[in-house]
Protein backbone atom coordinates (compact mmCIF):
# COMPACT_ATOMS: atom_id res chain seq x y z
CA UNK A 1 0.00 0.00 0.00
CA UNK A 2 2.61 2.35 0.98
CA UNK A 3 5.21 1.49 -1.69
CA UNK A 4 3.24 0.41 -4.54
CA UNK A 5 0.04 2.65 -4.69
CA UNK A 6 2.33 5.28 -2.78
CA UNK A 7 0.05 5.96 0.08
CA UNK A 8 1.79 7.62 2.42
CA UNK A 9 -0.87 8.58 4.48
CA UNK A 10 -0.98 4.91 6.04
CA UNK A 11 1.74 5.23 7.90
CA UNK A 12 1.22 6.10 10.78
CA UNK A 13 -1.05 2.70 11.24
CA UNK A 14 2.69 1.16 11.30
CA UNK A 15 5.02 3.24 12.40
CA UNK A 16 6.01 4.88 15.51
CA UNK A 17 5.81 8.34 16.04
CA UNK A 18 9.54 8.09 17.86
CA UNK A 19 10.75 5.91 14.87
CA UNK A 20 13.86 5.60 15.33
CA UNK A 21 16.28 5.37 11.61
CA UNK A 22 19.86 3.80 11.02
CA UNK A 23 19.66 4.76 7.37
CA UNK A 24 22.09 7.33 7.36
CA UNK A 25 19.85 9.53 4.52
CA UNK A 26 16.63 9.83 5.99
CA UNK A 27 16.37 12.02 10.15
CA UNK A 28 14.80 10.13 12.89
CA UNK A 29 10.96 10.02 13.50
CA UNK A 30 7.83 9.22 11.83
CA UNK A 31 6.90 12.48 10.19
CA UNK A 32 10.54 12.07 8.76
CA UNK A 33 10.20 8.60 7.24
CA UNK A 34 6.84 10.46 5.55
CA UNK A 35 8.03 13.51 4.44
CA UNK A 36 11.52 11.44 2.75
CA UNK A 37 9.02 8.78 0.83
CA UNK A 38 6.83 12.05 -0.15
CA UNK A 39 9.53 13.64 -2.01
CA UNK A 40 10.74 9.85 -3.25
CA UNK A 41 7.47 9.26 -4.76
CA UNK A 42 6.99 12.97 -6.44
CA UNK A 43 10.55 12.27 -8.09
CA UNK A 44 9.98 8.75 -8.96
CA UNK A 45 5.90 8.13 -9.61
CA UNK A 46 6.24 4.94 -11.11
CA UNK A 47 8.57 3.31 -8.31
CA UNK A 48 7.53 -0.02 -7.00
CA UNK A 49 8.59 -2.52 -4.42
CA UNK A 50 8.33 -6.85 -4.57
CA UNK A 51 9.20 -8.40 -1.17
CA UNK A 52 11.15 -11.70 -1.83
CA UNK A 53 10.84 -13.19 1.37
CA UNK A 54 10.08 -11.98 5.19
CA UNK A 55 12.00 -13.75 8.53
CA UNK A 56 10.24 -13.28 11.41
CA UNK A 57 12.41 -13.64 15.03
CA UNK A 58 10.93 -12.31 18.43
CA UNK A 59 10.46 -8.27 17.71
CA UNK A 60 12.74 -8.44 14.89
CA UNK A 61 11.22 -8.46 10.96
CA UNK A 62 13.50 -8.81 8.04
CA UNK A 63 12.30 -8.39 4.55
CA UNK A 64 14.17 -9.21 1.29
CA UNK A 65 13.24 -6.52 -1.27
CA UNK A 66 13.48 -5.85 -5.10
CA UNK A 67 13.06 -1.82 -5.68
CA UNK A 68 12.22 -0.21 -9.05
CA UNK A 69 12.37 3.26 -9.78
CA UNK A 70 9.92 2.19 -12.70
CA UNK A 71 9.60 -0.70 -14.98
CA UNK A 72 12.65 -0.28 -16.79
CA UNK A 73 14.91 0.28 -14.52
CA UNK A 74 17.03 -3.07 -12.85
CA UNK A 75 16.45 -1.94 -9.45
CA UNK A 76 18.03 -2.86 -6.12
CA UNK A 77 17.83 -5.82 -4.05
CA UNK A 78 17.29 -4.61 -0.14
CA UNK A 79 17.37 -6.12 3.04
CA UNK A 80 15.22 -4.13 5.60
CA UNK A 81 15.53 -5.08 9.18
CA UNK A 82 12.76 -3.86 11.48
CA UNK A 83 11.88 -3.87 15.66
CA UNK A 84 8.48 -3.95 16.07
CA UNK A 85 7.00 -2.54 19.28
CA UNK A 86 2.95 -3.01 20.46
CA UNK A 87 2.22 -3.70 16.63
CA UNK A 88 4.30 -0.69 15.22
CA UNK A 89 7.79 -0.27 13.62
CA UNK A 90 10.34 1.92 15.87
CA UNK A 91 13.43 0.91 14.50
CA UNK A 92 14.39 0.14 10.96
CA UNK A 93 18.25 -0.62 9.18
CA UNK A 94 18.83 -1.45 5.63
CA UNK A 95 21.24 -2.40 3.24
CA UNK A 96 20.79 -1.76 -0.30
CA UNK A 97 22.69 -3.02 -3.11
CA UNK A 98 22.42 -2.06 -7.09
CA UNK A 99 21.58 -4.72 -9.86
CA UNK A 100 24.64 -5.26 -11.84
CA UNK A 101 24.00 -5.78 -15.62
CA UNK A 102 26.22 -8.69 -15.53
CA UNK A 103 27.10 -11.48 -12.56
CA UNK A 104 29.50 -14.16 -12.95
CA UNK A 105 27.25 -16.48 -11.56
CA UNK A 106 24.08 -17.69 -13.15
CA UNK A 107 22.30 -17.31 -9.48
CA UNK A 108 19.65 -13.80 -9.56
CA UNK A 109 19.81 -11.78 -6.44
CA UNK A 110 16.75 -13.15 -5.37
Amino acid sequence: EVFNKHNIDIIPKYVSEDYKQHNPFVADGRKAFMDFFKEDFVKNPNSSAEIKRVVAEGDTVALHVHSRTNSQDKGVAIVDIFRIKDGKIVEHWDVIQEIPSEAVNDNTMF
